[in-house]
């Protein structure tokens, strides 16, 4: 329990006060022994047990009336489901607050979202405990004091088209706690629980919990925890768009993903595509977890812009957020890759696969620089690198490094002799010879260069024999692996375009060139995403990679030409909208993930905070009642209660005047 005034609890030794004054009172009489008063003493034995245990409880009744009193006054907070928790007010409240898309969603009663629950929820409990500062972790992990009255209505709080990072939100609070916090502090933590938040399968969180484990003040963690998913909720999302001309006609292909929540009968849903200020409808019969309209033209008509942007949307329902998405269109940049190898044949291969375009209307070449030609090579063009050999070091490092920074792909084959070079944290090892052909046993098929397909089929990876691998070494993400855990297609951690694969496409080594659909899927999708930065329009997830490229600089001052109207943030790059600048246009738009991650189990985030003074409450949006509130009402009536009893037993006993009585209780 929490007290506004604590100080009164040192109060609280008067509760004894009752007890003095009866041993005080019993020290004023003396026993003296008269033998006329034995026959009394004899009749009132009979009753003393329960005289006795009358004096004790009118006693006990005058301590709870003293301890009422003193604890009212303290101003004792009850906070819900909360009331476990102790200690007092804190100097420091920190709020971490989860605005990503899926806070938006809202139960099927109310038009109040779980962040609009939230944030009325934590405005209230602040206001009520009063900290001296209340801190707001923003969009850019960095802590920013805000009144909690305005919590509510605050642009700092606004929803975003984001997801949330709750971990690197975390630091940023144990940051100050650290650096500035003297006093007790209280980290109010407001989420739906999405597992891509939270970043369960993240290494730093047992660093992160021993690490406020160690502060020398007292925090403590309270967890609002609207994990409750909306109800029949439908997510619509573009996942490629393709420009086709045809004489003066154009016209936009697009690919369609409608997602709904697993178990849904079959239904059907209107789906709305705005492009230009025309508007065009149809019908989608959805069927299973996911439906898919690939392939669907939208006609642009004669003479109409190379270039532009539009939006898909579909009707309300209980999570707003993913009604709709935003794209762009423009002419593809010319489908440039490098080819390096020190190995013939497999140079061959790789060439071959990455210059072969997946539709006639889209042109593609690959190069092959030599390693000494590297510096000359048409790195400004180039979308992949396909790298077979020694892996870079040196001058060859920096310029692959430059390349991968600015968003090209890199693909690297291993060399046939071992290698001690070191390039982005790995190593090629020995080559190990099996016996018989292996086949990859798992791989990623829900994301990366090895997903399935638009049409939700699998690549055929497992029908892959390996006869021959490279020992990979160093920390890695793998995307394929053989038995017994040898990765097979690997990429490095820390998200850049930076892949690895261990055999090479060789018939004794593995059947990558004769079933050459998966090498040519892993090269075709890394140049899909290596000409994003090159092409005049691009598609981009929210988060810290839209915000640096959308940041000002390079003498580009983008404008936003459209977003959602209820957007108020100012940071390009965290909010859905078209966003243009000098010719180019940039998509942004909620992450694929938002759509496909579902909420942790209670006791996965119940583990994060093991050994933290932690606890948990249940939200449901539209539920908003304040998580702290004062009960001094609450001791005042037990003290009122306790005085009844009290006078009550301490009414006098009807005594009875006939002699007879008293000779009968004698005898």
């Amino acid at each position: 329990m929490t007290f506004l005034q604590p100080w009164m609890l040192a109060a609280l030794p008067l509760v004894g006060l009752p007890l003095i004054i009866h041993l005080i009172n019993q020290r004023r009489y003396q026993t003296v022994p008269w033998g006329g008063m034995m026959f009394l003493r004899a009749a009132r034995a009979l009753s003393s047990g329960y005289s006795r245990l009358r004096h004790w409880l009118i006693m006990l009744l005058r301590m709870l009336a003293v301890a009422a009193v003193i604890l009212a006054i303290g101003r004792p907070l009850s906070r819900g489901w909360l009331a476990l928790a102790g200690g007092a007010r804190p100097d420091t409240a920190v709020v971490v607050l989860d605005r990503s898309p899926s806070m938006q969603a809202r139960a099927a009663a109310t038009p109040e979202t779980k962040l609009a629950t939230g944030c009325g929820q934590l405005a209230a409990s602040l206001a009520t405990l009063a900290p001296q500062r209340c801190l707001l972790v923003a969009a850019d992990d960095t802590l920013v004091e805000i009144p909690p009255a305005t919590l509510a209505d605050a642009a700092a709080t606004a929803p975003l088209a984001a997801s949330a990072d709750i971990p690197a939100m975390l630091r940023a609070a144990y940051d100050h706690i650290r650096e500035h916090a003297a006093g007790t502090a209280e980290i109010w933590i407001c989420s739906d629980c999405r597992s891509n938040d939270w970043s369960l399968e993240a290494g730093g969180w047992a660093g992160l919990r021993d690490a406020f484990a160690k502060v020398p003040q007292q925090v403590r963690f309270q967890l609002i925890a609207f994990d409750e998913p909306p109800a029949g909720n439908l997510a619509v999302r573009l996942t490629a768009t393709r420009l086709e001309t045809r004489g003066d006609e154009r016209e936009l292909l697009v690919n369609i993903v409608v997602t709904r929540p697993e178990g849904a009968g079959r239904a059907t849903v209107p789906i709305t595509f705005e492009i230009g200020g025309a508007t065009t409808s149809l019908d989608l019969e959805l069927a299973g977890h996911e439906t898919v309209l690939a392939n669907h033209s939208l006609p642009l008509g004669r003479g109409a812009e190379p270039r532009g942007w539009g939006r898909v949307s579909i009707p309300a329902d209980t999570c707003q957020a993913d009604n709709e998405f935003y794209f762009v269109y423009g002419e593809p940049p010319p489908r440039v890759s490098l080819v390096v190898a020190e190995e013939a044949a497999t140079g061959h291969v790789l060439e071959l696969a990455a210059s072969i375009p997946p539709s006639k209307e889209l042109s593609a070449r690959a190069d092959r620089p030599s390693r000494e030609g590297l510096a000359t090579a048409a790195w400004d063009e180039a979308a992949v690198l396909a790298w077979q050999g020694p892996l870079p070091s040196g001058r060859d490092a920096e310029l692959v490094e430059r390349f991968v920074s600015r968003g090209g792909q890199a693909i690297f084959f291993p060399p046939e002799a071992a290698d001690a070079t070191v390039f982005a944290g790995l190593a090629w090892g020995d080559w190990t010879t099996h016996p018989q052909p292996v086949h990859p046993e798992q791989w990623r098929s829900d994301e990366d260069l090895l997903a399935n397909t638009l049409s939700g089929g699998a690549l055929p990876v497992g029908e892959l024999e390996v006869r021959r691998s490279c020992r990979l070494t160093g920390e890695h993400v793998p995307l394929a692996a053989l038995p017994d855990g040898v990765p097979l297609v690997a990429r490095v951690p820390d998200g850049r375009g930076i892949f690895f694969c261990a055999t090479l496409p060789r018939p004794g080594d593995s059947t990558l060139a004769s079933e050459g659909i998966v090498l040519y899927a892993l090269l075709q999708r890394a140049l899909e995403r290596g000409l994003e930065p090159l092409a005049a329009a691009r598609q981009e997830a929210a988060g810290p990679t839209a915000v640096a490229l959308l940041a000002p600089g390079a003498g580009l001052r983008w404008e936003r030409l459209v977003g959602p109207p209820e957007a108020v943030s100012t940071v390009a790059g965290l909010q859905a909208g078209v966003y243009a600048a000098a010719g180019r246009l940039v998509a942004v738009n909620r992450s694929a993930v938002e759509d496909a991650a579902g909420s942790a189990p209670p006791e996965r985030i119940d583990a994060l905070f093991r050994g933290l003074a932690y606890m948990r409450v249940e939200g449901l949006a539209g539920r908003g009642d304040s998580l702290v509130q004062e009960i001094w009402r609450a001791f005042l009536i037990a003290m009122l209660l306790a005085l009844v009893g009290e006078g009550l037993l301490s009414l006098p006993r009807r005594r009875s005047s006939s002699p007879a009585t008293v000779l009968e209780a004698a005898a």
